[in-house]
């Protein structure tokens, strides 16, 4: 009967799991992500060498342990992306408790590395920041809520979500770590959007942030001075920001030249959050674009696949996902010209760093998860039958 109703697509009987996902994954999107991973170690090359030197490792130290964290991040997208939307949900669920928990127990456990922002927990051969974990289990969470309220007779769960991004974004102004708890609000508040919110109410929400970053300006050094350093008039070029922008201005068209920049000797964080200041000075504006081209087809493409899917979960978690996939490079990239004010937030697949990329392998996975084609019949030939057409 549902097929009668809905409509279905051939499914080939016996079909093994490689050759299906192979057949219904979206494989520009694939492609997309594997150019900016190669792009992120063409770029480490370049930006990871001085700090290795000063470190006393191998030049290529950085590197090295870029294409490791990269290579683990590859398989678990693959493989996460091979795996049905239900058991996506139920394993995303299970890893938002268990990042939850230990992004609840960093004040106690965690460290700073000198960085004035408790994030990370210290294994010694490495270092984990549980936000970037908490960020896919949330989607799904909140999604899985947001679905179920629909549900006749349902849990209120777009009120139990909310109530999550908000202990969430309380544990995260803790650290102080206010970009990622920017991060989580944005995207709880798109799905909220497209799980039928009214404007007024996401207004007001918009409200209640001003609200929010008023009194975080008043009651937290970090946050203010971050905030007066983004809106002072002069810029002092020994800054962070300020070598950024002059290794951007002086990239122009074409860069200077592959291995000629000078911004890796003066940046720490070169490799990191700052790598598109990398590419930019090296490579020029070219690069640039062509980054930007590459998270807007992922985060574009992904949102129109969903707008075929009928499964309200599927459609809510997947647009979760694409958002906070792109709105991450956004913030990333408008760091570094200045255009919003400074928050530590890596750019995905490109930037160095462990939790990072891992963290973006299971968006990625999830994303494409959500996305592959299914046995159903689109939402539009839905409406179209409902309305009689």
């Amino acid at each position: 009967m549902t097929e009668m109703v809905y409509g279905t697509v051939p499914i080939r009987a016996g079909e093994p799991i490689l050759p299906r996902w192979w057949r219904t994954v979206d494989k520009l999107t694939m492609s997309c992500i594997l150019i900016l991973f190669g792009i992120g170690l063409l770029l480490g090359l370049a930006a990871s060498p001085p700090l290795a030197s000063k470190n006393g490792f191998q030049p290529f130290h950085y590197v090295e342990r870029q294409a490791i964290f990269g290579g683990l991040a590859l398989c678990v997208m693959l493989l996460t992306s091979m795996m049905s939307p239900n058991l996506v949900r139920r394993l995303g669920v299970v890893g938002f408790f268990g990042a939850f928990v230990a992004l609840a127990l960093l004040p106690a456990l965690g460290t700073d590395f000198g960085k004035g922002a408790v994030r990370w927990y210290s294994l010694g051969f490495a270092s984990v920041q549980p936000s970037e974990f908490l960020k896919p289990g949330f989607v799904i969470l909140a999604a899985w809520l947001m679905a179920a309220s629909q549900e006749i007779n349902g849990p209120p769960g777009r009120t139990f979500s909310f109530g999550v991004a908000i202990v969430i974004v309380g544990f995260l102004a803790m650290q102080p770590d206010f970009g990622q708890a920017a991060l989580i609000l944005f995207a709880w508040g798109v799905m909220y959007f497209v799980a039928g919110a009214p404007i007024l109410l996401l207004v007001g929400m918009a409200g209640m942030v001003v609200m929010g970053g008023t009194f975080a300006y008043h009651n937290s050094e970090h946050f203010a001075r971050r905030i007066d350093g983004f809106l002072s008039p002069d810029l002092d070029p020994r800054t962070q920001l300020g070598y950024a922008t002059n290794a951007i201005s002086e990239g122009g068209f074409f860069g200077v030249g592959v291995g000629e920049g000078q911004v890796k000797w003066s940046l720490p964080d070169a490799h990191t959050d700052f790598i598109i200041a990398v590419a930019a000075e090296e490579y020029g504006l070219v690069l640039v674009l062509a980054i930007i081209a590459l998270y807007a087809v992922v985060a574009v493409r992904s949102l129109f696949r969903l707008m075929r899917e009928r499964d309200p979960f599927i459609r809510l978690a997947g647009t979760g996902l694409a958002c906070m996939f792109g709105v991450q490079a956004l913030i990333n990239m408008g760091v570094a010209v200045r255009l919003l004010p400074a928050k530590g937030m890596t750019l995905p697949f490109v930037s160095y760093g462990g939790s990072s990329l891992i963290a973006g392998g299971i968006v990625a996975g999830m994303l494409l998860a959500m996305t592959r084609t299914r046995p159903q019949g689109e939402i539009g030939d839905i409406l179209m039958r409902r309305t009689g057409r």
